[in-house]
């Protein structure tokens, strides 16, 4: 997604003062002496796992991670579906391209955007990157530079991004299982770190859980699952194209949750028969080192062990 929406004092009270807004940061427009709203302004959005929110709009300073953007559009929450009611965060900031903001009646500039427009800053800096990581380790993002200790000293790789339906989109041309590559020409990605899966074709799932032995399709669970005492190191070697190179799936990360009945659920499960490009979330970018060049309009990436 493309939009920066909070959790504002305009939400009702029934929210506001449950039990489950007592751990969220309430923005309230009316102590920021910067705010201004902007009259006329709303925005509602949907997203993939049927949660939402809408509101109207102000422009403030934000900080984010010790960077200043001024006149930022700020989209203040006045509903919540209940996932995000129940949920952890404070509100959702969308790093996608612009295009795809759902402000009306005109679309707003996201915070990369505004970055990129106010900082005197070079093309190259013009990015952010996504360190995703297991509990034992800490996540982070960067804006306006690369970590060069996360790239272990490796140089990045780089491929084209299609982003004209809003989307950090490449080709992703084939796959691996255990070596044997999976030629799927034609073939697209887009990475989406707001995607906790990553979703391919049944055609490659098939291959991947065949090379698991008593993986099975489940009705029940609506995915693949396999028995949960499968050691790591025997689950297959997965990996997925970025441009012309293939990256591998940490195989740790193919069992994404214990079911509680001797088996797990995959990680990697089905895209679905009306979509037609992969969407490689954090089980996939949990594996390398991702680098959202938007100046340059390219994705990079390094393997990490």
């Amino acid at each position: 997604s493309a939009d920066l929406w909070v959790w504002s004092t305009e939400l009702p009270s029934s929210i506001t003062s449950s039990s489950s807004a007592a751990s969220h940061s309430i923005f309230d427009p009316s102590k920021s002496s910067t705010f201004k709203k902007s009259a006329g302004s709303t925005w509602k959005i949907s997203y993939g796992d049927g949660s939402g929110a809408s509101g109207d709009v102000g422009t403030d300073t934000l900080v984010l991670g010790g960077l200043s953007v001024e006149n930022q559009s700020i989209e203040l929450a006045n509903k919540l579906s209940d996932q995000f009611v129940q949920g952890e965060g404070d509100g959702l900031l969308g790093l996608a391209f612009g295009s795809i903001n759902t402000v009306q009646p005109e679309p707003v500039a996201t915070p990369v955007e505004n970055m990129s427009a106010q900082q005197d800053i070079p093309k190259d800096a013009e990015l952010f990157t996504a360190y995703l990581a297991n509990e034992s380790e800490n996540s982070f993002y960067t804006f306006g530079y690369i970590d060069q200790d996360a790239l272990g000293g490796e140089s990045p790789s780089y491929t084209p991004v299609d982003n004209s339906q809003g989307f950090w989109m490449f080709d992703s041309s084939s796959a691996s299982v255990n070596g044997k590559v999976i030629q799927r020409s034609g073939n697209t990605a887009i990475a989406d770190t707001g995607t906790t899966l990553a979703l391919v074709d049944d055609s490659v799932l098939e291959q991947i859980y065949g090379a698991i032995p008593g993986a099975k399709q489940s009705a029940q669970q609506q995915g693949w699952v396999f028995p949960k005492d499968t050691p790591t190191e025997s689950l297959p070697t997965v990996s997925f194209a970025v441009g012309g190179k293939l990256y591998n799936v940490k195989k740790e990360d193919l069992a994404f949750q214990d079911l509680g009945d001797g088996t797990v659920y995959g990680g990697i499960q089905s895209r679905g028969s009306q979509q037609d490009f992969d969407i490689l979330g954090d089980v996939f970018l949990r594996g390398i080192y991702a680098i959202f060049d938007q100046g340059n309009t390219r994705f990079g990436a390094v393997q990490r062990s």
